[in-house]
């Protein structure tokens, strides 16, 4: 779904061509895509018109993409105590995002869940939200420059308040490595014989699940990242670089190298399901964002550790780290302006965000001031490493045209874990698809 220990610096959010109206994470090959429609659900299609109410009188409805049982019921407690009536509307996250762009030109709530990066921009320069920089006039010195940043538009404008930010990593149950004698990988070296005594032991070596779409999008991020640096990378997202350069093609075939070790019938898998067998130690690793957590209760989540990617070539170490921030916007037909800009302010408060996090302990919050003495291990070591990280990713299809990301990388993802063999001419359809639609 940027993103930094507060204080720490983050490159700025790029800037790039205005996307198309796509979503984030699209599910592929139901019928409805295939009538080339999906009708827009009742819980986006437009809520009851709250009260008008001038300084954050009346109520305010709230758009939420929070639908996993953890993270619905943590905002709903830190909704509760803002102070304000809000009336909250959550949708399935992936529906959320498919239908994103025509909620928002519809009849959207006044304040919406959504994230940093292009996906913030695109929706600013499309003239779907409402310019927040008044706010950021008294919440500014609560952030960093780089959270600043990743809240600012193309036109130099405030459009975000970010929330938490969470870190990709490879996560492993300790137990396990303990009982097995396993050692943290940190070369791909490493990282291959790891899996393969994995396997010799009985074990499926990686989890992996790509049923949404997006989850395959780390594993591409990081193996490019480690193998041609993070500016290649941001190079490649923004339609700068040919996807026919041997250095991707390196990419597909050092990923190709791992696919023997990952849990198969990806295509089929949601990420929860992959996460359960990470917890039932039927695999041994899970490259995915800290929000994994939300899966696990008791002694499994204590359980939980994470190791970076990897260091693949030795210019370029373990540099990058991937770690989106996921925050809230007002949009751009709000019927309560005034009470949605004191709920933003609100949710920007470290008070909000400790309280988020007390409930969702999966994230690291956004705020100079918050309460860090609560954070467990796994929520210090996600600081550390974000912290200590020389360059920080939003997340492929954060880092690109959301066009680009839906409609071509995710079907070629899912393609590649399917028939990995031909590189070449998966690379050759991807630039092929990438010079029609940066060329719009």
């Amino acid at each position: 779904m940027a993103n930094v220990q507060p204080g720490r610096t983050v490159p700025p959010v790029p800037s790039g061509p205005t996307p198309s109206p796509l979503s984030r994470r699209r599910l592929l090959g139901g019928a409805a895509y295939a009538a080339g429609a999906l009708a827009l659900p009742v819980g986006l299609a437009g809520c009851e018109k709250p009260t008008e109410g001038g300084s954050g009188g009346g109520t305010v409805t709230f758009g939420s993409n929070y639908s996993d049982e953890v993270p619905k019921k943590a905002i709903a407690e830190v909704l509760a105590n803002s102070g304000l009536d809000v009336k909250i509307n959550t949708v399935d996250h992936n529906t959320f995002q498919e239908n994103i762009t025509r909620y928002l030109q519809a009849t959207p709530d006044d304040v919406f869940t959504w994230f940093s990066g292009f996906r913030m921009q695109y929706f600013a320069a499309q003239g779907l939200a409402t310019d927040i920089s008044d706010i950021w006039q008294t919440i500014g010195g609560d952030f960093s420059a780089a959270m600043k940043q990743a809240s600012t538009g193309t036109d130099g404008k405030q459009y975000f308040v970010p929330f938490y930010y969470y870190p990709w990593a490879l996560f492993y149950r300790k137990s396990l490595f303990q009982e097995k004698g396993y050692q943290v990988p940190t070369t791909w070296d490493d990282l291959k014989a790891l899996a393969g005594k994995m396997k010799s032991d009985g074990l499926i070596p990686i989890a992996m699940a790509d049923k949404d779409g997006w989850p395959a999008m780390g594993t591409f991020d990081y193996v490019n990242m480690r193998t041609n640096g993070y500016d290649f990378h941001v190079s490649l997202m923004a339609g700068k670089e040919s996807w026919e350069d041997s250095r991707v093609k390196q990419v597909f075939t050092l990923w190709r190298e791992l696919l023997p070790y990952c849990q198969p019938g990806a295509n089929g898998r949601t990420w929860q399901e992959a996460a359960q067998s990470l917890g039932q130690k039927q695999t041994g690793m899970y490259l995915l964002g800290m929000f994994v957590g939300q899966q696990f209760q008791g002694e499994v989540a204590a359980d939980l550790d994470f190791f970076p990617f990897p260091q693949i070539a030795e210019a370029h170490g373990q540099d990058a780290v991937e770690a989106p921030i996921d925050g809230f916007m007002i949009s751009s037909k709000v019927k309560n302006v005034d009470g949605a800009k004191e709920l933003l302010r609100y949710l920007a408060s470290a008070k909000a965000q400790n309280a988020y996090l007390k409930s969702d302990p999966n994230n690291v919050a956004t705020h100079n001031g918050a309460d860090t003495s609560g954070y467990s291990a796994l929520q210090k070591k996600a600081v550390e490493l974000v912290g200590g990280a020389k360059q920080i990713s939003q997340f492929l299809d954060r880092d690109t045209r959301p066009d680009f990301a839906s409609t071509v990388m995710i079907p070629s993802l899912q393609s590649f874990l399917n028939a990995p063999d031909d590189v070449d001419g998966l690379c050759r359809r991807i630039e092929s698809q990438k010079k029609t639609i940066f060329a719009s």
